[in-house]
């Protein structure tokens, strides 16, 4: 076996819980009002996106309401691209995904469904805080063991896949994988360059792990790259093999270079459109390759119910297919949503990091009908805002709901909880270690996606406001520049190696790293 020693579980849960809206009392913000019976929807779909028709909410507005995200890629991909002497390109660079990497502390619930948890911390900005908006979900365990799955795996073997660390890292992965799975789980497999196959049927693993190992020593790269062929067999395929009571699950491993057939997200999930939706058939997306398809693969993970990650190396394959594989093939919440409602009294302007294409509208934040993200056992969910009080001010700041429909019954639930101005009066180099790895991280990322800034060493504004959107009256800072209180990039560095030092966590080492390397391609830069 590859790689031996796996795991199984989620992230180890802290002990510091924050309050819910329960347990604080009666100072949480309303929520909003449910839309009324037999509302039509007035928005559509698009790109994955609920989009107005409508004119805009008004600017005074001081809700924030978004799809949750457990996508990773976005940060794999740019690690391995400095690790190859090169910046990310800045719309590769999604801070939610940098962020949404590294582990946090969230009190787990005891049931299925999420725990909320709320601080913060100033920046150094006037009148700035970081506020970090946490939701978690409970691992699995030997006493409540998840349902089988059944996973059909769909395996880009075109050309550019003979590079190497891309075929033979999925074969090695494939491996691992099959390994790790239980007896009642099955699997199939569907291959694809310029046309696609499905090399083996939905097979109840038990005895057959050989014949599974046997199928996937077999795959050779080929030719050309029909994502669209591989993505429509193999949602036939698990329609085929669809087992009731298990998790459906798609697994697409490629480099989402795709160079023949139709080569749009939209235009390759509207072909399986009623298998995804009559049976639940989620996608999960691993992407591969020093040259890789990232906003292919992110669209086709959003559109198709599921999220992606990056698989650069085999300790990564480890973490995916062997440490984390209870959240990557097993759902605990469908179509999940967070809205934070600031109070006016209190706050003046705030600013959602990230999340830029998981933005949904406030009044659909209780349509149902509307999509939301799908979200794993032992997954964790970080937002980071920005958020400016007023001065002086002092009472309830926020109130962070979740709301999901539960995998099997499809019901709705919510949880919430909140953020009083006390709560802010501690500085981020204050604030407990994994909140100020999120916020590095998020830093770190604001400052790949404009560069030309992020290696200035000129003194900038720390207010947070230069660039920002003048419409007037209250609600999101819509704002293009600095984080409010953005660090250095040496100061960014610095933070992050004592931070590595602090946690010993090795996933926080190779931030450090990444910086280091950001930071070195910036001052060699003509």
């Amino acid at each position: 076996m590859l790689l031996a020693g796996c795991s199984g579980g989620g992230d180890d849960s802290g002990d510091k819980r924050r309050a819910s809206s329960k347990e604080r009392g009666s100072d949480a913000l309303p929520a909003p009002a449910p839309p009324p019976d037999g509302a039509q929807d007035s928005r559509q779909r698009e790109n994955g996106l609920s989009r107005d028709i409508a004119p805009s909410p008004a600017p005074a507005d001081m809700r924030s309401t978004f799809a949750l995200d457990v996508d990773t890629a976005s940060y794999g991909f740019a690690r391995r691209t400095l690790d190859q002497g090169r910046l990310p390109a800045p719309a590769a660079v999604r801070p939610e995904e940098f962020v949404n990497s590294f582990r946090q502390d969230y009190p787990k619930p005891d049931g299925d469904g999420f725990s909320v948890s709320v601080d913060g911390a100033r920046t150094g900005a006037d009148g700035w805080s970081l506020m970090r908006v946490g939701l978690a979900t409970r691992p699995d365990d030997e006493e409540r063991r998840r349902p089988p799955a059944a996973l059909t795996f769909v395996i880009d073997i075109s050309g550019s896949m003979a590079e190497p660390g891309r075929l033979d890292l999925v074969r090695k992965s494939l491996g691992v994988m099959t390994d790790r799975l239980r007896d009642d789980d099955s699997v199939a497999l569907v291959t694809f360059s310029d046309r696609a196959e499905t090399v083996l049927p939905m097979t109840r693993l038990g005895d057959s792990r050989d014949r599974v190992h046997a199928a996937v020593d077999d795959l050779r790269p080929t030719a050309s790259t029909n994502v669209e062929a591989g993505i429509t067999t193999g949602y036939d395929t698990a329609s085929r093999g669809l087992r009731e009571g298990a998790t459906n699950r798609v697994v697409l491993l490629s480099d989402a270079l795709a160079n023949t057939g139709d080569t749009s997200a939209d235009g390759i999930l509207r072909r399986v459109e009623d298998a995804r939706r009559a049976h639940g058939i989620t996608l999960f997306g691993v992407g591969v390759g020093s040259e890789y398809g990232d906003a292919l693969m992110e669209r086709l993970a959003d559109r198709g119910d599921g999220h992606t990650t990056y698989v650069a190396d085999e300790d990564d394959a480890r973490e995916v297919f062997c440490e984390r594989l209870p959240a990557n093939i097993d759902l605990r919440a469908r179509d999940a949503k967070s809205q934070v409602t600031f109070d006016p009294e209190t706050v003046e302007r705030f600013r959602l990091i990230g999340y830029d294409n998981r933005r949904v509208a406030d009044d659909d934040f209780r349509d149902d009908r509307v999509d939301g993200g799908e979200v794993g056992p032992g997954h964790t969910v970080t937002a980071l805002y920005a958020v400016r009080t007023r001065p002086g001010a002092s009472g309830p700041v926020a109130t962070a709901r979740v709301r999901w429909l539960d995998p099997g019954s499809r019901v709705p639930r919510e949880e919430s909880a909140d953020l009083r101005t006390g709560d802010l009066d501690g500085t981020l180099d204050e604030a407990e270690p994994r909140f100020q790895v999120a916020a590095t991280a998020a830093y770190f990322a604001d400052g790949l996606r404009a560069y030309d800034r992020f290696a200035d060493a000129e003194p900038r504004r720390q207010d947070g406001l230069d660039g920002q959107d003048e419409r007037g009256g209250r609600g999101e800072d819509h704002s293009t520049a600095p984080l409010p209180g953005a660090p250095t990039p040496d100061r960014l560095e610095e933070w992050a190696r004592g931070l590595a030092y602090t946690t010993g966590d090795k996933d926080v080492s190779e931030l450090a790293e990444s910086i280091s390397e950001a930071n070195d391609l910036r001052g060699s830069a003509p």
